[in-house]
C-alpha cells in the first residue's frame, strides 16, 4: 500500500545524532540493537523487542524508497531481559533482521507482549511476503509472523500475519504491504496492528486468523497506519495511528473500539505519529509520539522525524505533555512500580536505550 512505516522512517537521521536532555528520566540499559516494544511479565521481568541490525544480505530493495536504497538480511534480531540491577540478557538471539546501510532496522522483532508467562513477539517485515519468501533465507519466514516464546527461549510460530494481507488484502487496488508492528494478546486470542496493512488482524488460540478492523483513511485521504493497540480499564480497544508521510501535526488519534471490533470512535485526537498506547491502573492513557509533525507550508517535507514526547491523559482531563527530548522513543510500558519504561533512539543499531520515568498518581 506504499505507505512510510514506522520501521522506515529512520532512514535519513544517522544513528549516532545526539538526543536532548530527557528531565527526570533515566537510563536503566544502552548499548542495544534498533529497540522497539516494551512489556512487563506477569512475574515482574521487562522485556524489550531488539529489531537487529541486519547483515551480509541477501539485499533487497527498500519499499518506499528509491531504487538502489536496500536493506541487507541477517540474523541479529532479538528478545532481550532488562535486568532489575541494570543493564540486559539477551534471551532468544538469531532471529531474522532487515536494515539500512546506516543499521535502521527495516524488518525484525517490533512488539512483545504476555498473557501468561510466555512471550508474544511480533515480527515487522514491510512489503510483499512474496519477496520474503522467494528470495530472502528460509528463515526469513519468520519476518512477518508472531511467535510464541517461552522462558527458555524457545520458539514456535502463531500466525503468518503477513500472508493473510497478501489473501485478503482489504485494499485490492493497492499493493500488497504487511508490516506487523504490534500484538494485544488476550485470553483466546491474539489483536495484531498491521501497520502496511492498515487493518487489525485476529489470531484465535488454534492458529485461524481472520481480518478484525480495517482502519479508514484519515484527513486528507492519507493512511491511518495503525502501530499499537491496547485493552483500556473499560473493556474497549485503543489503537494508536502513526497517519502517513509527512505526519501532519495533530492530524492522528488514537481510537477506540469495543471488543468484537466494531463501534470504533475516536478517543483521542489532535495527535502526532503515535507509536505506542499504555494504561496504568488508574487509568491514565500514556501517548508515545514519535515526530512533531508537518506544519505548513509543504512543501518542503519536513515532519520532524525522531522529535518524540511521552503524554498522559488522566481520566476526564486532556492529554499534557509528561516527557520531552525523546529521540525515536518507540515503546511505553506501565511497570509494577508505577513507573513508566520508555524504548528510546529506537533507529540505533548501537546505543538504543530503555529508559525509566518515575510517574505521581493523575489529580
Amino acid at each position: 500500500m506504499n505507505i512510510r512505516s514506522l520501521m522506515l522512517i529512520g532512514l535519513s537521521l544517522a544513528p549516532g545524532a545526539v538526543m536532548a536532555d530527557v528531565g527526570p528520566a533515566k537510563t536503566i540499559a544502552s548499548g542495544l540493537m534498533n529497540p522497539r516494544g516494551i512489556a512487563f511479565a506477569p512475574n515482574g521481568a521487562l522485556y524489550v523487542a531488539e529489531g537487529g541490525m541486519g547483515g551480509p544480505g541477501p539485499c533487497i530493495q527498500s519499499p518506499p524508497q528509491p531504487p538502489g536504497v536496500l536493506r541487507c538480511y541477517g540474523e541479529t534480531g532479538a528478545l532481550t531481559e532488562i535486568l532489575p540491577e541494570g543493564g540486559y540478557k539477551r534471551i532468544l538471539t538469531g532471529l531474522p533482521s532487515l536494515a539500512l546501510a546506516n543499521g535502521t532496522s527495516e524488518g525484525g522483532p517490533s512488539d512483545v507482549a504476555f498473557l501468561g508467562a510466555a512471550a508474544t513477539l511480533t515480527m515487522g517485515w514491510a512489503g510483499d511476503p512474496a519477496v520474503r519468501d522467494s528470495v530472502l533465507p528460509p528463515k526469513a519466514r519468520l519476518l512477518g509472523n508472531i511467535l510464541h516464546v517461552t522462558p527458555s527461549g524457545q520458539y514456535k510460530v502463531l500466525a503468518d500475519i503477513a500472508a493473510h494481507e497478501a489473501q485478503f488484502n482489504p485494499y485490492p487496488n493497492s499493493a500488497v504491504d504487511s508490516n506487523p508492528y504490534n500484538t494485544l494478546v488476550q485470553p483466546g486470542r491474539r489483536i495484531t496492528a498491521d501497520a502496511g496493512a492498515n487493518t487489525l488482524i485476529e489470531t484465535l488460540a488454534n492458529g485461524k486468523r481472520r481480518t478484525f478492523a480495517v482502519l479508514q483513511p484519515v484527513s486528507g485521504g492519507r493512511q491511518p497506519v495503525p502501530t499499537s493497540i491496547a485493552e483500556g480499564p473499560d473493556g474497549k480497544l485503543y489503537v494508536g495511528q502513526l497517519t502517513g508521510f509527512p505526519f501532519w501535526r495533530g492530524s492522528a488519534s488514537v481510537l477506540r473500539m469495543n471488543s468484537d471490533g466494531s463501534n470504533v470512535e475516536t478517543a483521542v485526537s489532535g495527535l502526532t505519529a503515535v507509536v505506542d498506547v499504555a494504561f496504568d491502573t488508574g487509568g491514565a492513557m500514556y501517548i508515545l509520539e514519535i515526530a512533531s509533525g508537518q506544519v505548513a507550508p509543504f512543501p518542503p517535507p519536513a515532519p520532524g522525524l525522531g522529535t518524540s514526547r511521552l503524554l498522559r491523559k488522566c481520566p476526564g482531563a486532556d492529554p499534557v505533555e509528561l516527557l520531552a527530548g525523546l529521540f525515536f522513543a518507540a515503546g511505553v510500558a506501565i511497570g509494577p512500580d508505577n513507573a513508566a519504561y520508555i524504548t528510546n533512539r529506537s533507529t540505533s543499531p548501537t546505543t538504543g536505550e530503555v529508559l525509566r520515568l518515575p510517574l505521581t498518581p493523575c489529580p
